[in-house]
């Protein structure tokens, strides 16, 4: 994949006390995560949200097996590591980073954790969870040294099933993560207020 266009706003790099990686939906553009991030309100944020060509990170559902999805799966994960390290180029640490995701990009960005575990400021996994067919053994490939991460769920949403996002919470707590699982039953397949509160709160945790 080439390099991502990648979109800029909020605080400066010398300013902001935190950067968030925020990684938009099938279908979306970076412009939907500006929007998330308005309605967050916290001036002290340095954000960056990169395109996916075509508007999706890879082709199929991510609970359908890897090779499905592949080589674009792996290459979407190859470019958002190539953000992250933009993103300490301007200065912010893994430390200083928070990821944040919605859909399929929550799903990417729980992939990056399971791939490329380190020591967030914190993880914002909206409506995701880790990629692969049901059943499948999953382990993540090292510490997340008490990364705090947020899943927050429906347990109505038609395309990621709340057993997954539980099982995401499971694997991600076995591997050192203060995880917080919010799941409602919102029928819409959205970032709703609860979970605006819920983000808020995470980064509250996180300074």
């Amino acid at each position: 994949m080439e390099t991502l266009r990648t979109q800029r706003w909020g605080a400066s790099a010398r300013r902001a006390g935190l950067a968030v990686l925020a990684l938009h939906g099938r279908d979306q553009e970076p412009g939907y995560m500006r929007g998330i991030a308005d309605r967050v309100g916290d001036a002290g944020l340095a954000w960056y949200a990169p395109a996916a060509p075509g508007r999706t990170w890879y082709p199929k559902r991510f609970i359908e097996p890897f090779e499905e999805n592949e080589p674009f799966l792996s290459a979407s994960l190859g470019a958002v590591a190539a953000v992250v390290d933009a993103i300490a180029g301007d200065g912010f640490g893994a430390e200083r980073v928070v990821l944040l995701g919605f859909s399929q990009g929550a799903c990417l960005l729980t992939e990056h954790l399971v791939r490329r575990p380190a020591r967030y400021a914190a993880a914002a996994v909206l409506t995701g969870g880790f990629a692969g067919p049901p059943g499948a053994p999953r382990q993540v490939a090292g510490d997340l040294a008490g990364t705090p991460v947020l899943l927050a769920t429906s347990s109505r949403d038609e395309w990621v099933p709340v057993d997954r996002v539980r099982e995401t919470a499971e694997l991600l707590r076995g591997a050192g993560a203060e995880v917080t699982l919010h799941v409602d039953d919102d029928p819409e397949h959205h970032v709703n207020d609860a979970t605006v509160d819920a983000i808020r709160a995470l980064l509250g945790r996180s300074r």
